[in-house]
């Protein structure tokens, strides 16, 4: 077999082959598709971590008011539960902020995010 002669057909279908899908644009191109996919993917992960954070905020919030009006209500202290009411709406105002901050600041990552020859702006 090692005296077989491959066709020369073959041999030009497997360069063409290899010069279409070697060269360095190519390379460079999908080098650069799989860099944004794995920047994409971070991104969206950042963005549910930080959902799930204000989702836990509000928990624990609507938590925290539960209690506080639960004494509230059972001692008739106004004053003593309004610093609870303003730290847990505070709290869940600093939350929703952070992820609103998170949301764009990943926005922007993505939309500067270098894709091949030019800067992929949002396409």
């Amino acid at each position: 077999m090692a005296n077989e002669v491959v066709n020369e057909q073959i041999i030009n279908s497997i360069e063409t082959g290899q010069q279409a899908t070697l060269t360095g644009d190519i390379i460079r191109h999908s080098g650069a598709g799989k860099a944004y996919q794995s920047v994409s993917q971070t991104v969206a992960m950042t963005i549910q971590d930080s959902a799930d954070q204000l989702r836990n905020m509000g928990t624990i919030s609507t938590t925290a008011t539960g209690v506080a009006m639960s004494q509230l209500l059972s001692t008739g202290k106004v004053t003593e539960y309004e610093a609870i009411f303003k730290q847990v709406q505070d709290t869940l105002t600093s939350s929703a902020d952070n992820f609103k901050s998170v949301s764009q600041t990943a926005s922007q990552i993505l939309n500067n995010f270098s894709v091949g020859d030019k800067q992929h702006m949002g396409e």
